[in-house]
């Protein structure tokens, strides 16, 4: 039978046939529906966050900074790109510096996580912080969370003899210019206060030697 020669069967046929898949049709759709509002299920999630135990429920897709800004309202971590090539949201996780934009919250669950908040109050400031201010490290101060956090990863880092692609001597890592320039280079800062930041980090690494 071609395409212009419709019987009245064979259109009884079809119609019929169209009627009995509506229901299944119908209860695909209706499950559908109910996962897209039901959403994805809940995960709980251990951190400890600045010495403060917190627990919560995220949705596994929950990035680290999504986790610490909108549900902890730690907002000094700061979202920049979000694609992890800008360093503002960089905090200290068990003692290594990351992006928290580029890591899922659960995948740190039972961790240690350090903020800039954590790391002084305007009462009692870290070291690195106090540098910024006196050497004036920052300027629209967007990236300076990022920029501290990662600064004073920097020097853990040289202190426990890690190379990076500038180390001359791979068995004697030694603080340098650099070094900084180096190792600081991940985070990015627009007003483009750098010599001001290596200052900073170079006042609070002598400190550091006294």
């Amino acid at each position: 039978m071609t395409a212009d020669h419709v019987t009245r069967r064979g259109l009884m046929q079809g119609g019929g046939a169209l009627l009995a898949a509506a229901p299944l049709a119908l209860q695909a759709q209706a499950a559908t529906t109910a996962s897209v509002s039901k959403g994805a299920p809940m995960t709980p999630v251990e951190l400890t966050v600045n010495g403060r135990e917190v627990h919560l429920q995220l949705d596994p897709r929950t990035s680290l900074l999504d986790a610490l800004r909108e549900h902890l309202k730690l907002t000094g971590t700061k979202k920049g790109c979000d694609h992890g090539q800008c360093g503002a949201c960089t905090v200290i996780v068990e003692g290594r510096r990351i992006n928290s934009c580029l890591t899922l919250a659960v995948m740190h669950d039972g961790e240690d996580v350090t903020t800039i908040e954590g790391l002084g109050t305007p009462e009692a400031l870290h070291p690195m912080q106090k540098a910024f201010i006196v050497h004036d490290g920052y300027q629209c101060g967007y990236c300076t969370p990022g920029q501290i956090c990662s600064a004073v990863s920097v020097l853990e880092e040289i202190k426990a003899g890690i190379p990076s692609h500038v180390t001359e001597d791979l068995d004697k890592v030694t603080f340098s210019a650099a070094e900084v320039r180096e190792r600081m280079s991940g985070n990015i800062c627009r007003c483009a206060a750098y010599s001001n930041i290596v200052a900073a980090i170079s006042d609070v690494a002598g400190e550091a030697e006294a």
